[in-house]
């Protein structure tokens, strides 16, 4: 699998936006503050981001981002696709030539995989995120500067919602 910190790091940032955009465009640094991921970085993700048209940008005092799309238009897919991310789980690429110029045992199972989670992430929009009850705990628990720690969303409580 291929998602990397570049994929999480922007659904992270979007839902974010999501959940802060309210009152206005919402400042990479309060996104950057709230989630801990440099500044410079959500730099790079939201240029592409905005490219892709997932974002828009505000320019002047009280600038920032906003959504370009409704909630539910916005999936986790669209964004994970936006910053070059694969989900790919084979290990050719998709080439089929993974094992000496040609498909090697496992492929089919591998993009199996890749097509089920690319699936999963085009069934849950910004909007189910921002649903979600423990996506609400722990978005008021950072807004509240309280420490969050990482294992409180386990279970599928989202998940469920989403399908």
């Amino acid at each position: 699998m291929k998602l990397t910190t570049r994929g999480r790091y922007a659904v992270t940032a979007m839902l974010d936006l999501a959940l802060h955009s309210g009152h206005g465009p919402v400042s990479l640094a309060d996104i950057s503050s709230r989630q801990e991921i440099s500044l410079s970085y959500l730099e790079q993700l939201f240029s592409r981001l905005r490219r892709r048209k997932l974002v828009v940008s505000t320019r002047g005092p009280g600038g920032g981002y906003s959504l370009a799309k409704p909630l539910e238009d916005v999936a986790v897919a669209d964004i994970v696709l936006a910053v070059n991310e694969s989900v790919d789980a084979t290990q050719c690429g998709g080439q089929k030539n993974c094992h000496q110029h040609g498909r090697c045992l496992t492929h089919d199972l591998w993009e199996s995989l890749s097509l089920q989670v690319e699936s999963f992430l085009k069934g849950i929009s910004l909007h189910d995120l921002v649903s979600c009850e423990p996506v609400k705990r722990v978005a008021e628990k950072q807004d509240n500067k309280l420490v969050f720690h990482s294992g409180e969303i386990v279970s599928g409580e989202c998940q469920s919602q989403a399908n």
